[in-house]
């Protein structure tokens, strides 16, 4: 009997080694950014699929990024925790420094623990969860250090959990819908749905790093008149004729940069809608695609996500504020009302007040942030929208690309020019306000 146990002892520590061999010598798949691209993808379709609108989607975003990172700094200790810098988080979760944990591991599953929370579908995080983990297992690693990863990733993500509960959004959901206002001025509900406002609260919600969403109050949209000798006129004459004068071009960007998470298509008594990504959405994909051509390490690319992650939600937080305290109408309703009612915009009209543009809020806010950790001058190769059928883009800067990204709005026939430019105005300051108020260190990132 003694024997057997002895055996027994000796084949199981044998056994141990070897699982435990298997794993260091795999160790590089464990720290694979591609493992953490790939999860925030199924992020990215899974908002699609639900979806989500455009503030909303920033936040599904952001919460589950900087869970991730704050597991995985426990393996780079010269990088810095969000706790004390970001509003209201503090005392994140640390793992016991006696005992070996996967941290790869445990910052992805703190990622999905997160983002299945903050979704509908939860049983596509679980089915890709239960291939991903059946893959990582099959690499050796030890159960121990898988279950005490597993825990530990998880004891975070219920830190960050606990710490979005108190971002005002749960309130804003019982908060009363936008009563329209009959004024010309006022924002109206578009064709084809004529939809209700998106989140008219959204300046509620918490903002994470500039102190309040009326920071950056900017300059008002121009008085609205339909008087020729004003600057409203000539705006809406500027949208009027350039839609009916788009060059395949434009068009191009129109369609490129569009990221209307539903449009509505009606055919007679039929109607289909057809999804996307969102404009953070975009922006999270140029993150992913650029981390990648950087060929930057599993820390710098969690790092990267994280910053521009925490610019968009804060960009969206800023621009709805304007958004809702100026309540301008849109092109189409004036157009059609007072000029030409046969006129369509080449784009659907998203059902929110105009100005400013959030397009090019947020796209300025994340080119700031890539470009002061990747460099002004990182060219790319941006194939975003190449799942919804649209030729990729090539762009000599990320400034280049926000400026498209805003200038497509007035192609598209949904914005008046200030908006765009005011806008951009607006993401600059965000960007760079995140930028000089958030000391992760490790600012240079070390792209090969």
């Amino acid at each position: 009997m003694l024997r057997k146990a002895l055996a027994l002892l000796i084949f199981i520590v044998l056994f141990s080694c070897s699982t435990y061999d298997k794993y260091k010598n795999n160790i590089e798949y464990y720290e694979d950014p591609k493992l953490f691209r790939k999860s925030m993808k199924k992020l990215s379709d899974i908002i699609v699929y639900d979806i989500f609108s455009p503030p909303v989607a920033s936040r599904i975003y952001v919460y589950p990024s900087i869970a991730a990172y704050e597991v995985l700094i426990n393996d780079n200790p010269s990088y810095k925790s969000f706790s004390g810098q970001l509003t209201d988080l503090d005392n994140i979760p640390k793992p016991d420094i006696n005992l070996e944990y996967s941290f790869p591991l445990a910052s992805i599953h703190a990622f999905l623990t997160v983002g299945k929370d903050l979704i509908f579908s939860e049983n596509k995080i679980i089915e890709f969860q239960k291939n991903l983990y059946d893959e990582l297992k099959s690499k050796g690693i030890p159960n121990d250090i898988y279950n005490r990863s597993i825990s530990y990733g998880e004891e975070v993500a219920r830190h960050i959990m606990d710490w979005y509960d108190n971002d005002n959004y749960k309130e804003t959901r019982s908060f009363p819908k936008y009563t329209i206002l009959r004024e010309d001025v006022y924002w109206k509900p578009t064709p084809p749905d004529y939809m209700e406002g998106i989140e008219p609260h959204w300046d509620k919600i918490r903002t994470l790093v500039v102190d309040s969403s009326n920071q950056f109050v900017i300059k008002p949209p121009p008085e609205f008149s339909l008087n020729p000798d004003t600057k409203f006129y000539d705006d809406i004459m500027e949208v009027y004729d350039i839609g009916i004068n788009l060059t395949d071009e434009q068009k191009e960007i129109a369609s490129f940069w569009d990221c209307n998470p539903y449009v509505s298509h009606h055919r007679g008594h039929a109607m289909f809608a057809t999804k996307k990504i969102t404009p953070g959405g975009h922006w999270i994909e140029i993150t992913s695609l650029v981390t990648r051509d950087a060929d930057l390490n599993l820390m710098e690319t969690i790092k990267t996500y994280s910053m521009v992650s925490i610019g968009l939600f804060d960009a969206f937080i800023i621009c709805w504020d304007e958004k809702w305290r100026s309540i301008l109408v849109r092109p189409e309703t004036v157009i059609n009302q007072y000029f030409d009612e046969d006129w369509i915009p080449f784009l659907q009209t998203p059902p929110f007040p105009e100005y400013t543009s959030g397009h090019s809020v947020i796209s300025r806010a994340s080119a700031v942030i890539l470009t002061a950790l990747l460099g002004d001058k990182f060219e790319f190769f941006d194939t975003s929208e190449n799942e919804y059928g649209l030729p990729p883009r090539t762009f000599g800067s990320f400034i280049e690309a926000s400026d498209e990204a805003a200038i497509s709005r007035i192609y598209g026939g949904i914005h008046y020019m200030p908006a765009i430019t005011y806008g951009i105005e607006q993401g600059e300051k965000v960007g760079k306000f995140v930028l000089d108020n958030v000391d992760i260190s490790n600012t240079t990132l070390s792209i090969k």
